[in-house]
């Protein structure tokens, strides 16, 4: 799976989803640092990338366009905790979810619970 981190994740967990056979990019490492996240999800489109975020921002931008990509991976619940456990988080899910982050959907994840949704949201 192809991975787009976006800022508010550490460019470490990058390493982790590598590690764990997952083509992945930090924002950073495509000069989006400071993109706003329209252009993100756009990128993300284009190139074939789910887009993994803490920011509750890119589903309701998806519902208001009503896309049907990219996916989107929201961490929720998970500011308190290290870059490892986020990446420890993504790579025990992504097995689960790969099916639906390639037929489009917005995931909420968090330590204790997953939630899908088929986009386009409506």
């Amino acid at each position: 799976m192809r991975i787009l981190l976006d800022a508010n994740l550490s460019p470490r967990v990058a390493g982790a989803l590598r590690a764990g056979g997952h083509e992945t990019l930090h924002v950073g490492d495509v000069d989006m640092l400071t993109a706003a996240d329209e252009t993100i999800l756009e990128w993300a489109a284009e190139h074939g990338y789910v887009v993994a975020t803490s920011d509750s921002d890119f589903g309701a931008l998806l519902f208001r366009r009503r896309s049907v990509s990219p996916s989107v991976i929201h961490l929720r619940g998970v500011s308190h905790q290290s870059p490892d456990a986020h990446a420890a988080l993504l790579v025990e899910s992504l097995p689960v979810l790969a099916e639906a982050l390639e037929a489009g959907a917005v995931v909420s994840l968090s330590p204790t619970r997953i939630r899908v949704r088929d986009l386009p949201i409506w």
